[in-house]
């Protein structure tokens, strides 16, 4: 559906615009001809974002920046308007987030902003967006941010692989019910690999060797796109694509096969998994 969408023109909007994958990609729909609608937290990140991908738009493109908290219902809303003041919208990306410390039984209020950002960022994005997209019945796209975080959820930061886990069950149930209406949009899980991005930027001041660049990413999870593909699993240096599959194979079998929850980590299930991994087979 991407293509189509490309071919038919109109708007991207791109939460979390102002940096990393969401500015990247913001970059990429402006160079594709798109006008660009980038919404983040109102400063000179996203002053500049917007000058950025001007430099690279049509002269006829729409470009501009909306201030926008995605955990504010009302805000979101708000651009949304704007949005479809300015025309019709061809891709939207749900990719605004944070990433914050949690334990199961602390941080209370990081759980909070991390649901509120993350979750219902998205939340807030497909009610205040969908119903105009549908009844518009043109091609278009929908993109969430989610995380591998989300899929094999490993231990250290709960409350953040909630909420992608949230995300991944928000795309799947989103992609059905556009299926089912027979409407001309497609969904897509968007989960980057190891990315230098401004949430790790503190911990990481230069990109490490491991990490792929916002760019590499985005141009990974664009050709994917372009072939139709749902759930979208970007590599980087470090991780390719059929260890991933290993990994998401194991977590699953720990269900199917009643293990002890999160397996992978657990102390009689170590030298099991390695075996399996190098074994390099899903079945």
């Amino acid at each position: 559906m991407f293509k189509e969408a490309l071919e038919l023109g109109g708007l991207a909007v791109v939460t979390g615009a102002a940096s990393g994958v969401g500015k990247a990609s913001a970059l990429r729909f402006a160079q594709q001809g798109l006008g660009v609608v980038l919404a983040d937290l109102p400063g000179p990140r996203l002053e500049q974002a917007v000058k950025d991908v001007r430099a690279v738009a049509s002269s006829s493109a729409s470009v501009f920046g909306v201030p926008t908290d995605v955990s504010d219902e009302s805000q979101v809303k708000t651009l949304a308007d704007k949005a479809f003041e300015a025309g019709d919208v061809a891709v939207l990306m749900n990719n605004a987030g944070i990433e914050i410390p949690s334990s199961s039984w602390g941080e209370m209020e990081n759980w909070r902003k991390l649901i509120s950002v993350n979750l219902f960022g998205v939340i807030h994005g497909v009610h205040a967006f969908l119903p105009r997209m549908v009844d518009a019945n043109r091609p278009a796209v929908v993109i969430n941010t989610g995380s591998k975080q989300g899929i094999t959820t490993p231990p250290g930061n709960p409350a953040y692989n909630t909420t992608k886990a949230g995300i991944k069950v928000i795309s799947e149930q989103l992609s059905h019910e556009l299926r089912e209406a027979n409407a001309p949009i497609s969904v897509h899980l968007f989960v980057p690999g190891f990315t230098h991005t401004g949430i790790n930027m503190a911990q990481y001041p230069e990109k490490p060797t491991d990490a792929w660049t916002s760019e590499q990413t985005v141009d990974y999870f664009l050709q994917r796109m372009a072939e139709g593909d749902f759930y979208i699993l970007c590599p980087d240096n470090a991780v390719d694509s059929n260890t991933d599959k290993l990994r998401i194979a194991w977590a699953a079998g720990d269900i199917i096969e009643n293990r002890p929850a999160l397996s992978r980590w657990h102390p009689d299930y170590s030298e099991k998994f390695a075996s399996f991994q190098k074994s390099g087979k899903i079945r």
